[in-house]
This record gives structure tokens, sequence and C-alpha cells, in this order.
């Protein structure tokens, strides 16, 4: 690379997986969209765009984490960095068993910070030249995006929205080859909102045994369930494939800045110790970064003192913002909502951008909407949707209400008169 004054500096190029990875990422778009924000202007921003509900006070954890926390760090054991205590593995596995019809021990869990990590973990693991992965469109991109930083082809497979956004499971069996190393889930689902039925997770359990593959289950949305729906851990299928489920606390403690996660072993037979694939992650966990100490701590603590009825309450207000949410979207002309979400903290929205002017795709919509509405939405494109929207309700219902308010006045002042 020649440099200052003809000098050749000797250093490589950057790796141009990097590169690659960081388009496909949620924060590319909303560091736009935040740009095109008047941020001196009389109204404040109106958040629809991104998870974090932990912004409203109608949210706030539970007290007994925030004791569990503190009294953590009061008592000085957890300042250093040994190894992780045993008590917090041990935690995980019986706050996990307790759904399952087998029992987890601490060996089947490691440790992750947050859910990202675990994500970016078993990407690792199984990231190799030549092997491919299948996700779901519309998914999360933080699955595409660790999946391609390590080389893996990545194969998508389709979420039918007239079919509350199940699984097209025969599209599974079209894409996979010698080369798939395993199938992708997120249930409850992000960015849908729907919530897989025990029948349908046991039909995606049939196709993963019959291809070989291994099930990785993003889990981090668990129990937030508010539909017609229960949730059903994937890991209750073990036996028919080998599982390996990703959590955190971060969703269901609306603690997403505590960063503590998992990755579990739901595999009664063993599949994944006799390939090798335990002892590659106990590999690379040995790389990474444990969660921090006094959280680790802290978690036996959390996971054994929360009362249902935070949960419960949790639980009830993501139901009445959800329909808030969806009975708002029925009032606007060029947005539709193909299935009512049922869990997690989003949907997903259809725009029909014949409907406006001067709009030309979901990307211009939405910069345009934050520019003069100062509401964040985000685009369908982030998540491999083009002219489709993700909206978050996870919101107190006062600010929830005024911002789909906000968004219904841009659509009108936008509408085309043939509409």
């Amino acid at each position: 690379m020649d440099g200052d004054g003809g000098k050749r500096w000797r250093f490589a190029n950057p790796n141009p997986a990097v590169a690659a990875a960081g388009e496909r990422s949620i924060q590319r778009y909303l560091v736009q969209l935040h740009a095109c924000l008047d941020e001196h202007g009389p109204r404040p921003i109106i958040p629809l765009s991104h998870g974090d509900p932990s912004s409203s006070a109608c949210f706030r954890t539970t007290p007994e984490a925030e004791e569990a926390v503190a009294a953590a760090v009061r008592s000085g054991e957890y300042w250093a960095t040994p190894p992780p205590p045993p008590a917090s593995p041990l935690a995980v596995a019986e706050y996990l068993s307790g759904d399952l019809p087998y029992e987890l021990c601490t060996d089947d869990i490691f440790l992750t910070s947050g859910c990202t990590q675990a994500i970016e973990i078993v990407m690792s693991v199984f990231g190799q030249p030549g092997a491919n992965i299948l996700l779901p469109k519309p998914g999360y991109p933080k699955h595409e995006a660790h999946a391609v930083f390590h080389r893996m082809e990545v194969r998508f497979y389709d979420l039918v929205p007239e079919r509350g956004w199940e699984v097209d499971v025969e599209s599974i069996e079209a894409l996979a080859d010698d080369n798939t190393v395993a199938i992708v889930i997120t249930n409850p689902n992000n960015p849908c909102g729907n919530v897989y039925t025990y029948e349908h997770l046991s039909k995606i359990a049939d196709t993963a045994s019959k291809l070989g593959v291994l099930v990785i289950a993003d889990e981090v949305y668990g129990h937030l369930v508010y539909g017609s729906n229960p949730f059903v851990p994937m890991g209750l299928f073990g036996e028919t494939a080998p599982v390996l489920t990703l959590g955190a606390i971060s969703k269901r403690w609306i603690v997403p800045g505590w960063r503590f996660g998992w990755i579990a072993i739901c595999d009664p037979k063993g599949i994944l110790k006799e390939t090798k694939v335990v002892d590659s992650l106990r590999s690379f966990r040995n790389l990474t970064t444990d969660p921090a100490t006094f959280i680790q701590g802290a978690i036996p603590h959390i996971m054994k003192n929360t009362n249902d009825e935070f949960f419960s309450k949790t639980v009830e207000l993501l139901k009445e913002t959800a329909e808030i949410c969806y009975g708002e979207i029925m009032e606007i002309k060029c947005i539709t909502c193909p299935h009512k979400p049922e869990g997690s903290f989003f949907m997903m929205v259809k725009l029909d951008v014949s409907q406006l002017l001067d709009i030309c795709d979901d990307v211009d919509f939405c910069s345009k909407l934050v520019k003069e509405e100062s509401v964040v939405l985000l685009p369908g494109r982030a998540l491999g949707m083009e002219n489709w929207l993700r909206i978050t309700f996870a919101l107190d219902p006062p600010r929830l209400k005024l911002g789909l308010e906000r968004v219904k006045s841009f659509c009108q002042r936008h509408q085309s008169p043939s509409s």
C-alpha cells in the first residue's frame, strides 16, 4: 500500500468480510435515519424502530433483579475475573429445564455476554469455507452478519405472511445439501411477532432430522407471548434433532444492557458430543470474554426470586401495546399488517408506495417520516424485505399512540389523490 511520500506500508488490507457483515446491520440504517432528525426540533423523538423497552418507566425490571445486582457488587466477591461461578450456569440449566422433559446440567450451558455473543460463537464454530446455513427471511440481521463474516454461504427460506409467518418447510428441503450445517429459527419471532405452534416446531424438527442437520433456536423472546399460541421451546424436540438454544435475560427481565446470555445444548442423545461440536464450543468459548462477574453473581437470585407477577404484568402490557399498534395500523390506508403479533416486541407491516406521492420505497418513507414527524421506524430492507416496515410497540402506551398518530398524519399528507 502506497502512502506518505511513496513509502510502502506493509500491513495487509482490511478483511473484506468485516465490511460485508457490517452491511447487514440494523444499526447502519438507524444511524442513517437519525442523521435525518432535527435534533433541535420542537417535538420529542419517538423510537418505534428497535426493541429496548427499558426506556419506558412502565417496562422497568423487577426490584428483585436490581437488588440482586446491587448485593453482588456490595459483596466484593465478584470484582475479580475467575472462572464463572458454578451457581450461575446451574441457575440457567434449572431455569431452562423447567420447560423440558429432561434435565440440563451445567456442562450443557455456555454463558455469553448477551444473546449477540451467543450468535457470534455458534457462527464462529460452524463457519468455514464451503459450509452453508439456512436462515429465515425476514430475520434478525445479526444471524446473517456473523455467518457472512465467517464466510458461510447464507441461504434464505421464507416465512409466509399469509400463514401467520410460518416457516416454508418445503423450501428448507429444497435449499439444503450436504454442506448445510444448521437451520436457524427465531421463536417468538423478531421481526414478525408470531409464535410457532408445537405441531409446526415438530415439523421443523422432523425436517432437520431428515436432512441430518441441527437446529439453532434463538429464543431470546421466550415466554413473551400474549396470543393464542403458548411458548414452546425447540429443546422439546431434542430427541428428534439436536438443538442449540440461544437466550438471554435481556428481554424477559427487560435488562438489555446487562449482557447476560447463554448457549444451551438440548441434545439428550449426545449427537453434538459425538460430532465434536461441544468440544468446539468449549474451545471457542475459551477465546472470548465472560459476562460481567457481578451479573453472574446475581443470576441465581434473579432467576429464583423474580415474582411471577412481574412476568404477567410485562406480558399484559405487551398485549395492550400490541393491540394499540395493530388497531392504529388498520386505520392507515397504505400500510397493512398480515398477521396480528402474538409475541416479542415487533410486527411486520406491508407498505404500498403506490398510494403515496413522492415516496419511492421503504427507506425513503422512513427517512422522510423521521425528518417530518420525528418518528423512527425500521425499513424492511434492513431485514431483507423491501417495502415492508418493522414497528416496535414495546413503549409506554401514550408515546406509542402519539407516534402512530404521527405516522398516520404523515401518510395522509403524502397520500396520492388517486388512492
